[in-house]
Formats: C-alpha cells, structure tokens, sequence
C-alpha cells in the first residue's frame, strides 16, 4: 500500500508492506485515499513488516516506554495500540516508522476486541500524526463538525439556509451524528463526523468512517456501526456555533449563549471525547521529546476564540434528535422564535456584561 489522504489539513503519506494492515488502513481511510503522484507529503507514515524493537541504547528516558534523542521520539506500545512508533522531523517533514510490537495483553486484545484494536491502530497511525502535525502548524483539535447547508427537496431545508455552515459541538450521545447527516442527506457538506481541528478559522476534517446506531458496516462500541461518510470537503469555515445539549424528552428547544457559556461548553465537549483521550499523553511526549509544538493545545483559547468571533446558541433536543434538524435550519436563516424557558439564564459571566451573543464581537 503506498497512498496519499488529505488528513486534518496535511498530507498524509502512507506506505505499509503488511496486506492485513493495508486492509485496516483502507478501511480508515473511508474512502478518500488518493494517488500520492506529484504531492509532496506533510506527514509520511512508513509501517514495517519488521518486529525487532528500535534501538535506544543510549537514549534518554523520556517517559514510561518511551525515549528521545536528538529530536527523535522511540514510543513503545504507543497509546497501548500494540505499535512501536519512532517519529523525527526531517527536512521540515514528519517521519514516523511504526512496528507491531504487541505485549501479550494487547495481542489478546486486539484479537478479542476487534473494535478497540481498528480504532487504536487507526489512531495511531492515521489520525495522531497528522493531529500533532497540524498543532505544531497551529491547528487545534475539537470535537465538533462543521457542516455546509445545502438544498433538496427536504422540505426543512428553506432556501434562505443554504451556504450557512454552523459549527456542530457537543458531547458524545447529544445527537450531533445524527443532525449532521440529516443535514447531509439534504445536500450538504461536512469535514467530518467527529474530529475537526482549527485556529479558529477554517476547520479541517479527521478522515474516519461515521459511526451510528443502525445495522451495515463494521460493528462498534455502543451498539454502532460505521459506514462511509457522505458529503465530505477538505476545510470549511463556520459562520454560527451551535452547541447541541439532550434531554429524555420534549421538543427541541433553542437559546442564545454568551461567549463565555459557549466556549465552556466547546472545551468540556472536547474533553469529553474517548477519541481524543490518548491524544493528549501522545502530544506531551512528541513536544518534550523533539522540541516542536505545544505541550498541551490550546483548546481553550481556541474554543473562546471561536465562541467570541461568532453567534452561538445552544440547540436542545429531546428524545427525537432527527427533529432537531427543522430547528437548524431556522437558526441559519434567523426566524428561531425565543420563549422565557428558552431564554439563557444568568450567570456570574452574563450578569455584568451588556453583550448579547448575537452582538458581541472579538476585540479589534
């Protein structure tokens, strides 16, 4: 397998020896693999058919399994995936060799639990490279998808709508999947189902397969499974940030946010996320091993920034998530009805501020 996937923002080159691996990485790649001819790669992963460890004789001890040495990164068992990585930057291009390598218990995983281990390994050879990369590029990583509104025959999808590209956040089982797609189905276009990264700008997409309740495609955690993503697009910059909430039941309800309630609830959404839980140790160790990136990304920051530079409501939906989808449309053309239940309620952060959401504006 040698193949090219336009990843997070940056171009990720793939080469692997192993037909299995090559399989699994195919599969992760949801379709978007194109031929690296004439592109030159950000990120190039080299996965070897060779099981020797790498040699660190000599080597500082960086962490628990994992080593450094001018500038170049050994880490065993990476994000307890099975795969030993070393990355190093050369030539201004990321450069990660990974072997299998499993200890016993992540052998017996990763045949038991087949899942877990096509996640992992998607993770760590797909996914955090190109993460990392893109956050020494200043690219943060946040759980949230935004998606362009299209037109169809759906009739929730008024013309007023189309081109509005609300940014899409919430915690894992909020219904954020499930809007997403609706709104897809409707003709329009997303980055990604699950993970974007950004400076607050354009957002840029994590190339994965959609995981949702339903049968077809590879079965999942929770009763999911995955199927090709729909309407997908290399970066889209969102105009509104709609922060999705879930309740047993009633109708969807909506509410402005202030800023700083908005971008709570962004970075909480972002913690929150089991994708991104072995991403953070993961960027620690490539920033204190080679010198390169922040030690920790400035989700926070990010998460105000975008939450300042524009609208935000929250979107609350009840058992129905897919009636959600009427609602979004009404906030992209602006005809969302405000009731007193819908009105947000005060805070120490509202009290003494005069700004509304929908006119407060960064700081020139």
């Amino acid at each position: 397998m040698r193949a090219l996937l336009l990843q997070a923002g940056e171009r990720l080159l793939v080469d692997c020896d192993s037909a299995s691996l090559a399989r699994l990485l195919t599969e992760g790649g949801d379709r978007a693999w194109r031929s690296p001819e004439g592109a030159r790669a950000d990120v190039h992963v080299v996965v070897e058919s060779r099981h020797a460890p790498f040699d660190v004789r000599g080597w500082a001890v960086l962490t628990r399994g994992g080593h450094a040495k001018d500038g170049a990164v050994v880490l065993a068992n990476a994000c307890g995936s099975g795969f030993d990585l070393r990355v190093a930057v050369t030539d201004g291009r990321l450069e990660v060799t990974a072997r299998w390598r499993p200890p016993v218990r992540e052998r017996a995983a990763a045949r038991l639990l087949r899942s877990r281990f096509h996640l992992l390994a998607r993770a760590v050879l797909l996914q955090y490279p190109a993460l990392w990369w893109a956050g020494c590029r200043g690219r943060t990583p946040l759980h949230a998808s935004p998606v362009a509104l299209g037109s169809s025959a759906s009739p929730e999808a008024p013309p007023g709508a189309v081109g509005s590209v609300p940014l899409l956040a919430g915690p894992g089982g909020a219904g954020r999947s499930t809007l997403l797609l609706g709104a897809v189905a409707a003709g329009g276009r997303t980055v990604s189902d699950n993970l974007c990264v950004t400076d607050g700008g354009d957002c840029f997409g994590l190339v994965e397969p959609v995981r949702v309740e339903g049968d077809g495609g590879r079965r999942m955690a929770y009763g999911r499974t995955e199927r090709p993503l729909p309407g997908r697009v290399e970066s889209l910059r969102p105009d509104r940030l709609v922060l999705l909430r879930r309740t047993p039941s009633g109708r969807p309800a909506v509410r402005p946010l202030h800023p700083a309630q908005a971008a709570r609830a962004l970075v909480a959404a972002t913690y929150l996320a089991g994708e991104l839980r072995r991403y953070w140790p993961f960027a620690a160790a490539l920033a204190l091993g080679t010198g390169l990136g922040p030690a920790h990304p400035p989700v926070a920051e990010v998460a105000d920034r975008i939450a300042r530079r524009l609208p935000a409501h929250e979107l609350v939906l009840g058992d129905s998530p897919e009636e959600g989808l009427a609602a979004l449309y009404a906030l992209a053309t602006g005809t969302t009805g405000m009731t007193e239940s819908a009105t947000a309620p005060e805070t120490a952060e509202t009290r003494d501020t005069a700004e509304t959401p929908e006119t407060a504006e960064a700081p020139s």
